[in-house]
């Protein structure tokens, strides 16, 4: 069996890099002599994981919504780097509610970050990709294939991003560029505690998934298969790993193991997101919207 290729001395930009799968995935190429480039919201949380990545880490404050902002970001990591060999679009956020009571901004603000940021990064990225034969590795989720109620704009964000990744694939292929997706269950993450305790009745659209799907799953090994796929330039990448086994079936999954379930608790669902919204307002019914790291369907 031949050795997992080294990763030492290739220069690798995250976006989403100050929490989380982003901020632990750095650490960890760090660790195997990768070069960094760290890029996304809250400068303070990237400079302490470029602390922790080895001298030369790059930083960069930007707001993957925002096109400009991601290819200034990109040309100056480039630039310092000397080139880019892998590009990670891990920036997510993740809010909730209903559709027809969701604020409308909440669910723009979603598809903003969790598809066109992904793609604002692709785009900027492909240019360095190319002239090194490089790696595109796009963060989608579970929730690409397993979609569940109180979570349209954060599973249409991540079957799109599914999608984005399966057409560049094809579009690069001549320029020796691969693109690879990453599908996740729940992570033990801040974005996923932070959805357990301000998303209404989130707990119990957990309780009705089947308990391999519905649990909390450790970081750790999940970054320990990224980092595999991003070495072996892997077209698709899940922790955990039976999951590649569940994509052929995705239908099945979303009729029978989620949406008949997920119809009993759709009324009392709604009750409770309205006396959320009467509490706290529109904008407390959401959870908070920051930019971290996409992990969790």
């Amino acid at each position: 069996m031949s050795a997992t290729p080294t990763l030492a001395g290739k220069r690798v930009l995250i976006t989403g890099a100050a929490r989380g799968i982003g901020a632990a995935l750095a650490q960890r190429l760090a660790s195997q002599g990768a070069r960094l480039a760290l890029v996304g919201l809250e400068r303070e949380k990237l400079e302490e994981v470029a602390a922790h990545c080895g001298d030369g880490a790059f930083v960069a404050e930007c707001d993957v919504s925002d096109d400009q902002q991601v290819t200034r970001a990109i040309e100056a990591a480039a630039e310092a780097l000397g080139g880019l060999d892998v590009v990670v679009a891990n920036a997510g956020i993740a809010t909730g509610g209903p559709l027809r009571l969701q604020p409308v901004r909440s669910w723009q603000r979603v598809i903003e970050i969790n598809l066109l940021g992904v793609t604002y990064t692709d785009k900027a990225a492909l240019p360095h990709l190319e002239r090194s034969r490089g790696y595109l590795l796009n963060i989608a989720s579970a929730a690409a294939v397993a979609r569940g109620r109180g979570l349209s704009a954060y599973c249409a964000a991540k079957a799109g991003v599914e999608a984005l990744s399966d057409c560049v694939r094809v579009e690069e292929a001549p320029f020796g560029v691969e693109v690879g997706v990453a599908y996740f269950l729940f992570l033990d993450t801040d974005m996923v505690r932070d959805a357990e305790r301000e998303m209404p009745r989130m707990d119990a659209a957990r309780d009705q998934m089947p308990k391999l799907i519905g649990q909390t799953y450790p970081l750790a090994p999940a970054i320990e298969e990224i980092v595999a796929g991003i070495a072996e330039r892997r077209r698709r990448i899940a922790y955990p790993r039976w999951f590649l086994r569940v994509l052929p079936f995705r239908h099945v999954l979303a009729s029978r193991l989620f949406e008949r379930r997920a119809v009993r608790e759709v009324p009392e669902a709604m009750r409770e997101y309205e006396r959320v919204i009467a509490e706290r307002g529109e904008s407390g019914a959401a959870a908070t919207e920051r930019t971290r790291d996409l992990a969790g369907i």
